[in-house]
């Protein structure tokens, strides 16, 4: 079962409807959440940020099980979080904070296990690479950065780099709204979207733009195509605009020469969008409280969502196990996780306290061609049977054993100098001892 999730701006609560027939299946009361801060974690719960105010100075962030209406579980970060994002096991979520701070959390405990300084104003847009390898920023600042994971858990490296990012994109001038990334993990393509009226392609294996689309309208919210012939752009125009990617051009191309076709029946802005591959259904959210399913070959409406109240800031399509799986997936949701903390137990320097995951050594390789290496030592470690929180200690056990290899051969060497002395003093001392 494909289910809709749908949230407001507003405290109107968070709809949930089945993609394939209509339903409503549950309403969920208060929420009231900023654009980009709606998430499904591992399709077990939601997890949503709360923003009574868009220049509120606190918030929260609240998890929902499937089957009851209200918020189980509150946590309250060090500041406000608008973004939020898992990744695809949901054992990680991160949030973007109005500082520019970034926060990485273990849903299994609750621990902060990362906090790094990301963008020099707040963060408006986090996503996931396909295979959780890399994690994509956007900002107030008009940024995008890449962020390797496996960089990011490697303290080793990261006290050593000059900086976190794998790469920081800077041509768009104004606030970041939305951004995709396609698939293929390092070779992978990142559309941006920016209230600058512009879309970027750019290349992850290149690390440069690939072009630049001026759009009429401010794009709000785009989805891609999943063969990534083309993508969609939601405008505060009211339009979805359709534009390719697989035409010849150059980064400089900013006459919208590419924009390929347009989607219209909202009567004001369109704030999100998400596609089904099921289908070929695109998924579109707006100001004017509605929900419309396209079928993307006819470009025809074949179904309407209506909010209980407000506006709709954000739309995920959730994939709900079926029949068989049904029961056991109601009996692990009855377990929500423990509240997000607030503050890391220790800080970067303590090292003793310090939840790490070390990798192979790949020094000598791009971080961004570390993500099977990341995902099969994962695997590897929820296949061992024991919790998340001894998981990280054995890892960091690990690695303060690598840390003080080189200390103990030192030690090694004094103990075989002082064997060899204390042998001396004893043979140097037998004629008194017999005396």
């Amino acid at each position: 079962m494909n289910l809709v999730i749908a949230s407001s701006s507003i405290d109107g609560g968070i709809g949930c409807w089945d993609l394939q027939t209509g339903a409503e299946q549950l309403r969920y009361k208060t929420c009231a959440s900023p654009p980009n801060g709606l998430a499904s974690i591992g399709s077990r719960f939601l997890a949503c940020s709360q923003l009574r105010d868009p220049s509120a100075t606190s918030g929260y962030i609240l998890y929902w099980s499937w089957s009851k209406p209200q918020g189980q579980i509150k946590s309250f970060p060090a500041e406000p979080i608008k973004p939020l994002a898992a990744n695809s096991e949901g054992s990680y979520i991160v949030g973007g904070g109005s500082s520019g701070d970034i926060y990485l959390w273990e849903v299994a405990t609750g621990r902060l296990l990362k906090k790094w300084h990301a963008h020099y104003r707040a963060v408006t847009c986090l996503v996931f690479s396909e295979d959780d390898s890399l994690l994509i920023s956007g900002s107030e600042d008009g940024c995008v950065r890449v962020w390797s994971l496996f960089l990011i858990f490697d303290d080793v490296r990261r006290q050593q780099a000059s900086h976190l990012y794998e790469y920081s994109f800077t041509e768009h001038t104004l606030r970041l709204t939305d951004i995709v990334m396609g698939y293929g993990g390092g070779n992978a393509i990142i559309v941006s979207a920016s209230e600058d009226r512009t879309c970027k392609v750019w290349s992850l294996s290149r690390g440069r733009l690939l072009r630049n689309i001026v759009f009429p309208s401010i794009i709000d919210a785009i989805a891609l195509d999943p063969g990534e012939h083309f993508f969609y752009a939601g405008s505060r125009d009211g339009k979805i605009y359709i534009a390719a990617l697989n035409a010849a051009s150059s980064p400089s191309n900013s006459d919208g020469l590419h924009i390929i076709g347009s989607l219209s029946d909202h009567s004001k802005p369109v704030t999100c969008l998400a596609y089904s591959s099921e289908g070929n259904l695109l998924l579109s959210g707006s100001e004017d409280g509605m929900v419309r399913v396209w079928d993307v070959k006819t470009q025809n409406i074949i179904r309407m969502f209506r909010h209980a109240k407000g506006p709709v800031n954000n739309i995920l399509i959730v994939r709900r196990p079926e029949s068989k799986e049904q029961a056991s997936s109601r009996r692990h949701e009855l377990l929500l996780p423990p509240p997000l903390e607030k503050y890391a137990n220790s800080t970067d320097e303590d090292m003793d306290n310090k939840a790490i995951i070390t990798l192979p050594d790949t020094r000598d390789l791009p971080s961004y061609l570390s993500s099977q290496l990341i995902n099969d030592h994962i695997k590897q470690l929820q296949q061992q049977g024991s919790s998340a929180a001894a998981e990280m200690d054995e890892e960091r056990l690990k690695l303060d054993c690598k840390r003080y290899v080189q200390m103990v051969q030192n030690l090694k060497k004094n103990y075989d100098n002082l064997q060899e002395f204390c042998v001396n003093e004893l043979l140097d001392g037998e004629p008194m001892g017999g005396s």
